[in-house]
């Protein structure tokens, strides 16, 4: 008879256990982080996770929360991302506006981050991550807090379309857009209209990525940067980090393929088609300079991989720089500290750096 897996935590009880674990996980050493997880580090292909996301692991299998397309309802998925990314979430003190923009189809929300400096700074448009399928304004609020803060930056967060019910390539339209509106508004926001930049994690950077793209077939001026998160790039991917990291590290090939079936399912574009997966694109050369992060737990760090050579293939500037100790979403899970609060800290100073000098 087979043998049940533990009984899922109700939202309420797994959210609260993520406000007591942002509060107390930094304190806990590494070396007490590893015995609780179980005692072992876990090493695959030279590298060795982090302390800290392997407790959290730990407790994510004993808790039997899965990830977010465990339940496999779209409804689900997106409260569950909402509100633990909320729940993890620590409130960085920078002034913000709600407005709405012009998009192709309907207004699109957004979110203006200010930072506190005198004169005009560069500014970010960021994309939210979640598949094409989750996210929203509120779960990536923290980590575009603490970007404005932490690079002295604009950032303009954007509510684009998601799929089922707006499928590709509405999340990529509602993006041109919101970037083409920062091209001719950044000054009314205080940010400095010749640097520009545009970026996001997970799906975010796969739309960044295709924004720049976009913007050079339709002769739009580049971005003064692509900050590419861990991004999704080839949607039709068999790589073998897709393979290796298949399972148990925040995101799954299950997830994977939910959300890409969502995103994409009867609509007429395959899933290496380049105008969904930018690394099939046959000439990468003009575009933007790239800020290419990836992580060595990753499913999706092969294609990262890729993207970063590909474009410095094609002459494009390319900071790529993997976290080895790291899975996919150590943006998110920053606040609980280790190597993803260090890596984080080094990317908003990258993204600092590069807007300044651009």
């Amino acid at each position: 008879m087979a043998q049940k897996g533990p009984k899922p935590r109700p939202l309420a009880v797994t959210n609260a256990a993520l406000r007591i674990g942002v509060k107390v996980m930094p304190s806990i050493p590494p070396w007490l982080k590893v015995l609780l997880a179980g005692g072992r580090r876990v090493t695959i292909d030279g590298n060795t996770l982090d302390a800290t996301l392997q407790l959290m692991l730990a407790g994510q299998r004993l808790s039997g929360t899965g990830g977010l397309g465990a339940s496999g309802d779209v409804g689900i998925a997106r409260a569950l991302m909402r509100n633990s990314h909320i729940a993890m979430g620590t409130h960085v003190d920078v002034r913000t506006t709600d407005f709405t923009i012009p998009g192709p189809n309907s207004p699109l929300r957004t979110r203006h981050y200010q930072p506190a400096v005198a004169k005009a700074a560069p500014l970010l448009v960021f994309f939210h991550g979640g598949g094409f399928v989750v996210g929203d304004l509120e779960s990536h609020d923290g980590l575009c807090r603490t970007i404005c803060r932490d690079a002295a930056i604009h950032v303009l967060s954007v509510d684009y379309r998601l799929a089922p019910e707006h499928k590709a390539p509405a999340a990529e339209d509602d993006c041109v857009a919101a970037y083409r509106w920062a091209l001719g508004h950044a000054a009314e926001l205080g940010a400095d209209p010749s640097r520009i930049g545009v970026g996001g994690d997970s799906a975010g950077g796969t739309l960044a990525a295709l924004v720049a793209l976009r913007s050079r077939e339709e002769g739009i001026p580049q971005p003064a940067l692509q900050v590419l998160l861990y991004p999704a790039l080839d949607l039709s991917a068999k790589t073998r980090s897709r393979s290796l990291f298949s399972d148990g590290f925040f995101v799954t090939k299950q997830e994977i393929e939910w959300f890409t079936e969502l995103y994409l399912g009867g609509v007429d574009l395959a899933a290496d088609d380049w105008r969904v997966s930018p690394l099939k694109t046959v000439d990468l050369s003009g575009l933007a300079p790239a800020l290419v992060v990836t992580a060595g737990f990753d499913p999706l760090r092969d294609e990262g991989n890729e993207y970063a050579a590909a474009l410095c293939s094609a002459g494009v500037a390319v900071d790529h720089r993997q976290f080895d100790t790291l899975a996919h979403g150590f943006a998110s899970v920053a606040p609980f500290g280790g190597g993803s609060a260090d890596a984080m800290a080094a990317t908003i100073s990258a993204i600092r750096a590069h807007l300044s000098r651009s």
